[in-house]
């Protein structure tokens, strides 16, 4: 059945580049307006303390030691 149909020809892609321009750009105004580019920094810098590892691995050890019969 492939041998009867015609094979489609590759299609020519043409286009001209543009230089974007993130400042006539009207979403990234509407971003930059709303701060989205903020919170997505902050949330990206912001790590976990090592005070919060410190309090699962005394809770870890501490069930450790009661499933143990120690405590």
């Amino acid at each position: 059945m492939s041998m009867f149909m015609k094979k489609p020809s590759h299609r020519i892609f043409d286009y001209t580049p543009q230089f974007y321009k993130p400042e006539e750009d009207e979403t990234e105004k509407k971003k930059k307006q709303l701060g989205f580019r903020r919170q997505i920094k902050t949330i990206r810098a912001k790590k976990r303390s090592p005070m919060i590892w410190i309090i699962i691995a005394i809770i870890i050890v501490l069930v450790f030691l009661k499933l143990k019969g120690v405590g």
